[in-house]
């Protein structure tokens, strides 16, 4: 194992003029050529337009001109987020043909801050999955080892950021897909507040839990694309404005700091080998001037049935809009009715997973289940951000496990969905409560990675970033990268 050099390092060296962009983006191009037939990472990449930038870029830095954050920076964006020009299929034969005509508002960001979209990274079909490996493209691999998966369902965005395939990445979080395939990669993946960074030109799942978020391989990386992508966009009218400078905020002084470790994230369906591993690094934080105290939050135990009640629901909405008539795939429909042919594209475009959520959500929001189902989950999510509330109130931040098992073998669960959904419980109460949590590497177990969840208060990002750069820089687990 041996390390690569961070986003934030690299900055540096293309301002110094020691490195050019586009000698590193040639770098990364090399990378990506030599493994992601074996990776899968990406859906597509822009090596023509991605060299063609970094020329540019060098131009701005030789005549002094000004420059933005991610001068010279290779961003890869995850093929949920729409790309101007560059097709955005969701991992669904559904949108296998969709080239967007405008881009979200993340990517002008990425773009007005002098960053380098490489290109698209593979996801479980419409982000509704957690291995990766319900994509239409084919499954994404863990660079740990390629017989394992990488998470997800920004699998593809964690593996291409942990084996080098790019400099910083984005992916969704709608109930841990952010910090799933960053704990099972060993790379850093942040969740921002509900409403921190736009949702606009982000292809919807489920619109009260959906939030971009950033993956990098150190705590700063992150911190530094939370900067160029965070703020108020009046496209979305749940965005807020950030206060910004989150990588200039950081600090390893954490002495004092209230952590509050959370009994029920260690609870049942934990593999016993993460709960002992993850009790052993969460004394580290003690050595590094923070207090330590064990608490219970007996709503969580709720939040995974609550989760996928809600998300669901709006999940079997927001498909409703594919119908073959307006965009995406449309199937054979000569002499067919609209209710048909309608109903023969949804047949051929969705895959599996898609349709059973489709069918779970739309069963939850009938007639005479719609109280039964939906609106208790609505209730049990307020008794979830409350209690998450009032022991914010008390600890600077919270933590656990980021997944409760480890990496698993591709194909090991893929056939039972409630399973799978399990794998969710130590992530989806903090999409509920609308809250922050990042994932940071914390070692190993029978050399897979292992990720640390901390947690922290709505727009308490600087606090939980300045908490796991510490803990990085006491630990060192972020300078190991996997060989293949």
């Amino acid at each position: 194992m041996s390390g690569l050099l961070s986003a934030y390092e690299t900055r540096k060296r293309i301002l110094s003029q020691e490195l050019s962009a586009q000698e590193y983006v040639s770098a990364i191009l090399e990378k990506i050529s030599k493994f992601d037939e074996q990776i899968h990472a990406y859906t597509s990449v822009q090596e023509d337009t991605a060299l063609s930038q970094a020329k540019k870029i060098d131009k701005k830095v030789e005549r002094g001109e000004k420059i933005g954050l991610l001068v010279g920076l290779p961003v890869a964006v995850k093929d949920n987020i729409c790309t101007k020009g560059i097709p955005t299929t969701c991992s669904s034969r559904m949108l296998e043909n969709f080239v967007p005509p405008y881009d979200a508002t993340v990517v002008e960001k990425i773009r007005g801050e002098d960053g380098i979209i490489i290109g698209k990274t593979n996801m479980d079909e419409f982000a509704m999955g957690t291995s990766t490996e319900t994509s239409f493209f084919g499954v994404t691999r863990n660079p740990w080892n390629t017989s394992y998966v990488a998470g997800g369902s920004s699998g593809g965005s964690a593996a291409a950021t942990s084996i080098g395939e790019t400099a910083l990445s984005l992916g969704s979080d709608t109930g841990g897909s952010v910090r799933c395939p960053a704990s099972f990669c060993s790379v850093v993946g942040l969740k921002p507040t509900y409403g921190l960074v736009s949702r606009y030109g982000l292809i919807a799942y489920a619109n009260s839990l959906d939030q971009i978020g950033p993956i990098g391989r150190t705590v700063k990386d992150c911190a530094l694309l939370l900067d160029a992508i965070a703020g108020y966009d009046p496209r979305d009218g749940t965005s807020v404005q950030s206060k910004g400078k989150y990588l200039a905020s950081l600090s390893k002084n954490v002495d004092g700091k209230k952590i509050g470790v959370i009994d029920e994230l260690f609870g049942s369906g934990i593999d016993s080998r993460i709960s002992e591993h993850l009790h052993k690094e969460i004394q580290k934080l003690t050595d590094i001037g923070m207090d330590l105290e064990e608490i219970s939050l007996p709503t969580l135990q709720y939040s995974l049935p609550a989760y996928y009640i809600i998300a669901l629901s709006e999940a079997s909405s927001n498909l409703a809009r594919y119908d073959g008539v307006r965009y995406g795939l449309r199937a054979e429909d000569e002499g067919l009715d609209w209710k048909t042919s309608s109903s023969k594209t949804r047949e051929i475009g969705f895959g599996h997973e898609v349709k059973r959520r489709i069918i779970l959500g739309a069963y939850a929001l009938s007639a005479g289940y719609y109280e039964q189902y939906y609106l208790k989950a609505l209730k049990i999510r307020t008794l979830i951000r409350e209690e998450f509330r009032e022991a914010l109130k008390k600890f600077d931040a919270l933590v656990g496990p980021t997944m409760p098992v480890l990496p698993f073998k591709i194909g090991e669960k893929i056939e039972d969905p409630l399973e799978m959904y399990m794998c969710d419980i130590d992530t989806v109460p903090i999409n509920l409560a609308g809250i922050c949590a990042i994932s940071v590497p914390c070692g190993f177990i029978e050399q897979l990675p292992v990720g640390l969840q901390i947690i922290g208060n709505a727009y308490s990002e600087k606090k939980i970033l300045n908490i796991a750069n510490a803990y990085e820089e006491e630990t060192g687990y972020t300078k190991y990268k996997p060989q293949l």
